[in-house]
């Protein structure tokens, strides 16, 4: 596997000007390099994003395609693309997602390795229903309980950023591929609710 993936964490930024679709900028934590570049296609029936390894985008690295159109409860497959691998897929917890969000991650043969969960029940009804300005953070579990990493959000009104933090995982449960799909993911759906 690329050594783009061997940090521990990341920083991921959403591209402010973008006119079509989405952009996303994944940094190491100082910020000093972009280790990758995501983007979300404008006009598509289906969520489709493709993770580059560079921000010029001659380096394609990863896709991210939804199974369905319009599925509040979708699932995304995960595909090397270097390999053709598929490397696993994330599961958006529909009806939970309602007050609270949860992601599922799974691995190429659909098991659950490890849940995504917004931090707090409480902070989430209020981020919902009185201000979005009260950053969103998730702890990634296993079905165990075992925290393996924590994707939190900055407090930011005008620029939606979130930091990636994977090193709780010492026993590599989440291949970290999985990782910056879910984190593109939920940067393209659920900072629409920002």
């Amino acid at each position: 596997m690329s050594d783009l993936y061997a940090l521990d964490k990341y920083l991921i930024r959403r591209k402010v000007f973008k006119l079509l679709g989405a952009g996303f900028h994944i940094y190491d934590p100082e910020m000093q390099r972009v280790y990758f570049y995501a983007e979300q296609k404008a006009f598509k029936l289906k969520e489709d994003f493709t993770v580059f390894g560079d921000e010029a985008k001659t380096q394609p690295v990863l896709r991210i395609q939804a199974r369905n159109i319009i599925d509040f409860s979708g699932t995304y497959d995960i595909t090397d693309i270097e390999n053709d691998e598929v490397v696993g897929c994330v599961r958006r917890k529909g009806l939970k997602s309602i007050l609270r969000d949860e992601w599922e991650i799974l691995d190429p043969d659909e098991n659950v390795i490890a849940i995504a969960q917004e931090d707090s029940a409480a902070l989430a009804i209020v981020r919902r229903f009185l201000s979005n300005l009260i950053p969103q953070g998730f702890d990634v579990k296993t079905p165990g309980g075992e925290l393996v990493a924590r994707f939190g959000q900055y407090f930011n009104p005008f620029v939606f950023k979130m930091e990636l933090d994977f090193s709780h995982d010492k026993n590599d449960v989440i291949d970290r591929r999985l990782g910056i799909g879910l984190a593109t993911c939920m940067m393209a759906l659920e900072g629409r609710q920002q």
